[in-house]
């Protein structure tokens, strides 16, 4: 009876993600970037007639930096996350479910 009571007096929250591609496009653009540098540098390190220092240059890069840009990735989705508290009155309304554990829990007392 008593969890009854605390689930339908607990506050609903409303979860939003306002991340657009907007938001990443500049560190996606970086990572091209840097990744094109890498390929270009193995690019002269293959005419170079050192084809082990190219591909090593190439991995070494995207072992260095896709680290970096998950990083950039997952703290900028963790920024746009948000969390707000759903009145009473909208809550009911936007859950069809809400109506149904207060009939069910009224159906369980008795």
């Amino acid at each position: 009876m008593w969890v009854s009571t605390i689930m339908n007096n607990a506050p609903r929250y409303r979860f939003v993600c306002t991340l657009t591609f907007g938001d990443i496009y500049g560190q996606i653009i970086v990572w091209l970037i840097v990744l094109f540098l890498s390929l270009a540098t193995a690019l002269g390190l293959m005419g170079a007639s050192r084809p082990i220092y190219a591909l090593v240059c190439v991995g070494l890069v995207l072992v260095l930096s896709l680290p970096f840009l998950l990083f950039a990735f997952v703290t900028t989705l963790i920024n746009h996350i948000e969390f707000s508290e759903m009145d009473a009155a909208s809550s009911s309304q936007k859950l069809p479910f809400a109506n149904q554990t207060k009939t069910m829990s009224s159906q369980t007392v008795s």
